[in-house]
């Protein structure tokens, strides 16, 4: 029977801050990868300084607190350490300023529209479309009576 349905509050509270501890920094983690991914690993430099800078602004009156601001640093450096090291961050962002075309619209309509125009522009084309086909030819089918035809053609020789 779960303790989740059946469990004293300290027990539901201990078994928050074992959830807490245990997927936090795993969610922290996938979050990273994800905000990289997303805006680049200069985002992933910035997120860590402010989060240093609000992790040393805050204050409690929690015994410890002060280690437990030292803990949360560590995490913190240690998370953007192993995001710094995945497989994943190998390749930086490609900065897609640098690919666009001088002038080029962002709105889907104009574009859209360009498109078009550029469609209509090579029709008909030089080179008509190649049709290939991709289908794998199977095995050879048996057909029914096969073994007949063979025999009735060998009995007339």
């Amino acid at each position: 029977m779960s303790k989740l349905q059946h469990g004293s509050r300290e027990e539901l509270d201990a078994i928050r801050h074992q959830a807490i501890a245990h997927f936090g920094p795993m969610m922290l983690h996938e979050a990273l990868l994800r905000l990289c991914r997303a805006c680049g690993s200069e985002s992933l430099h910035r997120f860590e300084k402010t989060m240093i800078e609000r992790i040393e602004r805050s204050c409690s009156d929690i015994a410890d607190f002060d280690d437990m601001k030292e803990f949360a640093t560590e995490q913190l450096y240690a998370c953007v350490r192993e995001v710094k090291a995945s497989p994943d961050m190998t390749h930086p962002l490609e900065d897609i300023q640098t690919r666009r075309t001088d002038g080029r619209s962002e709105k889907s309509e104009t574009l859209e529209d360009q498109l078009q125009e550029g469609l209509e522009d090579s029709f008909p084309a030089s080179d008509p479309p190649a049709v290939i086909s991709t289908a794998i030819s199977g095995g050879a089918k048996k057909l029914v009576g096969t073994d007949e035809v063979l025999r009735a053609k060998r009995n007339q020789d």
